[in-house]
């Protein structure tokens, strides 16, 4: 068995550096650095590293039969011979240290059946994309109908973490950034930070509310996705208003924020239309606020106060 795991591991190593090699150099784009899970090297200190993220390496070094001590998530010398034998097997330097290398490799080695995955056909037509971070699924639609849905990680449910609800666009295309971003990267358009639709090197995390606001995918899933999309493909994340948003602030172009977009989603759900949630309140949102001041007897200004939010149901 130890064999086999060794002989797989050393195949899969061979695999991987020719893929590198060939990486496409016009994709690649700047790693993001806010909103979006990064990753932090591990290694062995004093006091001893513990995190999620340690659990996730001994759960991969498990499976691959290279690491029999506890899941405690924490980095000692037992993770760290683990770590030293698997670095030897794909022929790194065994230093121990688990970089966005180490990552990949471990993530390649622990789903060598992907290799043989059957892939859906590229669909013809309109595309659209929606997440549900209710349902934690992403689903592809087709000219309006359901093509192909996958599982997915969204946002931790703490304030700061939470995945960005609104409509948006689809603005940047990478690939190969490797850690927590996996081998694909599909950047979202959102004001507020940066967020995007990308893969993972912790798949068991997928499923679950786990990343820091992006929305998460097995990396063959987001790899046969960022074939069939291209820059300004729409993405609509669904979701209930965070409970730490008040609606008290006085909305006004051009103000942009998560309060926005749900003033948005209801202007529209009241058939007043603001031509998307995109949150930015641009001439298209204050002209539908405009229209609902008019129609209820608000003094018609287009800007969101106390009387409007009530309106919209939001206080």
């Amino acid at each position: 068995m130890r064999q086999t795991v060794c002989a797989l591991v050393l195949c899969i190593s061979m695999v991987a550096a020719c893929n590198l090699s060939a990486a496409i150099d016009p994709l690649q784009l700047p790693v993001p650095l806010a909103a979006c899970d990064v990753e932090r090297v591990l290694t062995l200190t004093s006091p001893f590293v513990q995190g999620p993220d340690v659990i996730e390496l001994q759960e991969s070094l498990r499976a691959l039969g290279l690491y029999d001590g506890a899941i405690d998530g924490v980095y000692g010398p037992r993770t760290q011979e683990a770590v030293q034998e698997f670095q030897r097997l794909v022929r790194l330097p065994p230093d121990g240290v688990v970089d966005a290398e180490v990552w990949a490799l471990l993530l390649t080695a622990e789903e060598p059946s992907l290799l043989e995955t059957a892939r859906t056909p590229k669909p013809e037509g309109d595309i659209h994309i929606e997440v549900d971070t209710r349902t934690l699924r992403l689903t592809v639609y087709v000219d309006g109908k359901p093509y192909k849905s996958y599982p997915v990680a969204v946002g931790r449910p703490t304030r700061f973490t939470l995945s960005p609800v609104g409509e948006w666009k689809i603005v940047h295309k990478g690939v190969n950034w490797g850690g927590g971003f996996g081998t694909r990267w599909l950047g979202l358009n959102v004001p507020w930070g940066i967020y995007g639709i990308h893969g993972t090197n912790k798949p068991s995390s997928i499923g679950t509310r786990a990343s820091a606001g992006c929305i998460r995918m097995q990396n063959r899933d987001v790899e046969e996705l960022f074939e069939w999309v291209s820059i300004g493909t729409p993405v609509r994340i669904l979701g209930d208003p965070p409970s730490h948003l008040e609606f008290s602030r006085h909305l006004r172009a051009p103000l942009s924020g998560s309060d926005v977009v749900f003033v948005q989603l209801q202007l529209h759900h009241l058939g007043f239309d603001p031509q998307g949630a995109d949150g930015r309140f641009g001439e298209n949102t204050a002209r539908a606020v405009r229209e609902l001041q008019e129609a209820f007897g608000l003094p018609v200004d287009g800007t969101v106060y106390d009387d409007v939010y009530y309106i919209l149901g939001l206080r």
